[in-house]
């Protein structure tokens, strides 16, 4: 594949990974904060109004990171720490009857969140690829040198 189309779709692909958690921060989480705090309360969240600032930091920060393809490694690193604490506090389906409505409904929500965990850890493992900030970083150096 030609490097110029490599890099669209690299940039597509992380734009769309990104978006998911952006949209969690920017659609949900900041205009409702007081709500998410409830709805984090019930869930047997513990200091859920600083958990919940932290959360839209490393949505935020771990979204923009990977978007941008700037220091990627740890904003997706931060994504992966967001992901783990939501799963386990929100999707929880092992705590519901199998033959549940409610059981599926976590289940699936539980899975997403891994295949998303799961490409968050390629890019910890293999950087942002294409079009990214920090390959240009790197091609910069290495070409000045």
């Amino acid at each position: 594949m030609n490097e110029p189309v490599k890099s669209v779709i690299t940039i597509v692909g992380r734009v769309m990974l990104a978006t998911i958690f952006l949209m969690s921060a920017l659609g949900k989480k900041i205009p409702d904060y007081g709500g998410t705090v409830e709805y984090m309360t019930a869930n047997g969240v513990p200091m859920p109004n600083i958990l919940l600032a932290g959360a839209i930091a490393f949505l935020l920060a771990g979204g923009i990171s990977v978007v941008l393809g700037y220091r990627a490694r740890i904003g997706a690193g931060l994504l992966v720490v967001f992901l783990i604490l939501a799963t386990y506090f929100f999707h929880d389906f092992w705590t519901y009857d199998p033959d549940s409505q409610d059981f599926q409904m976590q289940m699936i929500q539980f899975m997403k969140n891994l295949g998303l965990m799961g490409a968050m850890l390629m890019i910890v493992a293999n950087g942002s690829g294409s079009g990214s900030l920090d390959n240009r970083n790197s091609s910069t150096k290495n070409n000045g040198e």
